[in-house]
């Protein structure tokens, strides 16, 4: 086949796991568990704060966007990855690439700043508690939801946009479970240079951005409680901690996939980063926010009682 005929092809083969075909049953249990618990975990946090007026609060409202988005996020990526266990070539079209790319990277984007939202929620709640209603109105909860949005729409984007420059000669293996960028650079016969540069400007300034709010909202807020003399202190202490790891884990394997140098010439790691952001944080998250709070608690078993 020539190089020209080469450019032109519209299909790739996603090749991730593909070499554990012994574990091809197990591999796929374990992975349809877990998308069944993240979207009965996700969606049902969505639908109880949805219903419940006393969660209509910029805290609720963020962290049930927050599940809507991971919601996303499952539901771009784990169906075609079930699929595949049980597909001989495991084939995704170019445009089925682009979809799947558009909506993981929505969901990362909306949930780098959801995060960052919420960090500083916390922050208003905790260190200036009095000033709470005028320093988090609900006008300024929606506009920074719209803003989420907008910045998660655009983001991916902009970065399919360069996708239409590139062309593809090489391999249409995508060592991967999923329809990353970075193995889509990696097969290009076009210098991918530019493509490279934008993802490391706007995916590495979001999550600095971002991760630079979220760390000096807790900075404040560890602060503010580890002067409480008290257990409730104690208590608000050890849940920001289980947020800070949660949120940790999500920016690291952000961060080291998408904006370590050569990001595009390793791809060894690309998997197992990509299971913790696609998988592991959105099955956590309704957990890690909700196991520990008394008002979605108290939400739950007055649903059950109405039941």
């Amino acid at each position: 086949m020539t190089e020209d005929n080469q450019s032109l092809t519209t299909e790739f083969i996603l090749t991730g796991f593909k070499d554990l075909p012994e574990l091809r049953t197990i591999l796929f249990l374990i992975f349809l568990s877990i998308y069944l618990i993240t979207m009965v975990g996700n969606l049902g946090l969505v639908a109880l704060i949805f219903t419940e007026p006393r969660l209509h609060t910029p805290m609720y409202i963020f962290l049930g966007n927050l599940a809507l988005m991971d919601s996303c996020c499952s539901c771009a990526i784990t169906p075609k990855m079930l699929q595949n266990f049980f597909s001989k070539e495991g084939i995704i079209s170019l445009y089925e690439c682009m979809a799947q790319w558009y909506f993981l990277c929505l969901a990362e984007t909306s949930d780098c700043f959801l995060l960052a939202a919420m960090a500083y929620d916390r922050y208003v709640a905790i260190c200036n508690p009095l000033q709470y209603h005028t320093l988090m109105s609900k006008e300024l909860c929606i506009q920074m939801t719209m803003g989420v949005y907008i910045a998660g729409n655009l983001h991916p984007i902009i970065h399919i946009g360069f996708l239409f420059r590139l062309t593809f000669c090489r391999s249409h293996q995508i060592n991967h479970f999923f329809c990353d960028v970075l193995p889509l650079y990696r097969l290009s016969c076009v210098d991918p240079y530019t493509n490279e540069l934008m993802l490391f400007i706007f995916a590495g300034s979001m999550s600095i951005l971002s991760i630079a709010i979220v760390m000096i909202s807790y900075l404040f807020i560890l602060f503010t409680i580890f002067t409480m003399k008290s257990n409730k202190g104690r208590g608000k202490a050890l849940s920001c901690a289980s947020h800070f790891l949660s949120v940790s884990i999500f920016y690291g394997s952000l961060l080291f996939t998408y904006v370590r140098p050569n990001s595009v010439k390793k791809g060894d790691k690309d998997i197992p980063l990509a299971i913790f952001y696609t998988l592991v944080i959105p099955l956590l998250n309704p957990f890690i926010y909700t196991l520990r709070n008394r008002e979605v608690i108290n939400a739950m078993k007055k649903i059950v009682k109405m039941s």
